[in-house]
């Protein structure tokens, strides 16, 4: 028997797709994606409805009310999550053979961002970054555009740097392959 597939992670990619929506359009694009997994229609229309009452509860989602609809959207900590999701994913994984540049990413975040900082270094350990001098990491993996995209997202317009080169000194990797093993 095949997995069901998770319906909070499909409404999440469907909102980040479509930003502002309303529940129904969201409940039909839902029910497209995961209808064949459901024994009945009405079992797959009370999962979206249990799974947007989660996400709202957890704070992924906010829902909007109109004179006609109620709409939703994806919030900061929504696209967190699936930035996490996107890094999880077997099938989303980036080419683990080196191109020959390096990332590195520096980080100056504030202690009253805490929250954004740790949950940067999550991501950056996620994708197989080192920090190899409090708040430098390296890599030798393409994750570049997703932390751009994060860095975007929570505007840490000068609180985080990306750099990608081709060159580092032999100290800085020594250092990172001996933290690496």
């Amino acid at each position: 028997m095949l997995k069901k597939p998770s319906i909070q992670k499909v409404i999440l990619k469907t909102l980040l797709n479509k930003g502002v929506s309303p529940i129904d359009s969201i409940k039909k694009d839902v029910k497209k994606t995961i209808i064949n997994s459901y024994e009945a229609d009405n079992e797959a229309g009370y999962a979206i409805s249990r799974s947007i009452k989660n996400l709202l509860s957890d704070g992924l989602v906010e829902a909007f009310n109109s004179d006609r609809n109620q709409y939703l959207r994806l919030t900061k900590e929504g696209k967190q999550k699936l930035n996490n999701i996107a890094l999880e994913c077997e099938s989303s994984l980036v080419s683990t053979s080196w191109d020959g540049y390096w990332r590195i990413i520096l980080l100056d975040i504030s202690e009253e961002r805490k929250s954004e900082r740790e949950a940067l270094r999550y991501l950056l350990k996620k994708a197989g970054f080192i920090c190899i001098k409090n708040s430098v990491w390296i890599s030798m993996y393409p994750y570049e555009h997703l932390f751009t995209n994060i860095k975007n997202d929570l505007n840490l317009t000068t609180e985080m740097m990306i750099l990608v080169t081709d060159k580092i000194d032999k100290e800085t990797e020594k250092e990172f392959f001996k933290i690496c093993k």
